[in-house]
């Protein structure tokens, strides 16, 4: 027996559309998941909630044999934000894949070459112009990384 009929319940009769469009909506939102990042509980009650709609849109429609019946707009209140977490979990999870992970930062080497105060550091094993290559020296490096290696005797620039 079908309940449905636009001509002399028409109220009615949309209403279980209504609900089974809402419940079948929910249900594809929390049991496909396209791509959209929700977690499991907000799936989980999705499925619930629609599976709660279609079985009440299935009652009405066909086991439903007449009587007193309440039509209760707020119902559509759940639905309504379900899908509208939904849309916001997807626009999220879209927005998060645009950006570009934020640069990391050289860890600081405290035997890299330093330049004066205002001007670029050159570039590894570039020498100034008119100087020989720089060349790591064989010595160990201080424990204390602002001591200042000494050059072994013999270099250039060294007092004696």
């Amino acid at each position: 027996m079908n309940n449905l009929d636009f001509s002399a319940y028409p109220l009615f009769s949309w209403y279980v559309v209504a609900l089974a469009i809402s419940g079948a909506a929910m249900l594809v939102l929390g049991a496909v998941n396209p791509g959209s990042g929700l977690k499991v509980g907000w799936r989980i009650i999705n499925v619930l909630a629609g599976l709660g709609f279609l079985g009440y849109a299935y009652y009405l429609a066909f086991v439903f044999e007449g009587g007193r019946y309440e039509i209760f707009f707020k119902a559509f209140i759940l639905p309504i934000a379900l899908i509208a977490n939904s849309v916001k979990a997807i626009v999220e999870r879209g927005n998060a894949k645009n950006q570009q992970p934020a640069p990391q930062a050289a860890p600081y080497d405290p035997n890299a070459p330093q330049a004066p105060y205002g001007q670029p550091v050159p570039p590894q094993g570039a020498a100034p112009q008119g100087a020989a290559p720089y060349a790591p020296s064989a010595q160990p490096v201080p424990d204390n990384p602002y001591a200042q290696p000494v050059p072994p005797a013999g270099q250039p620039g060294q007092a004696q």
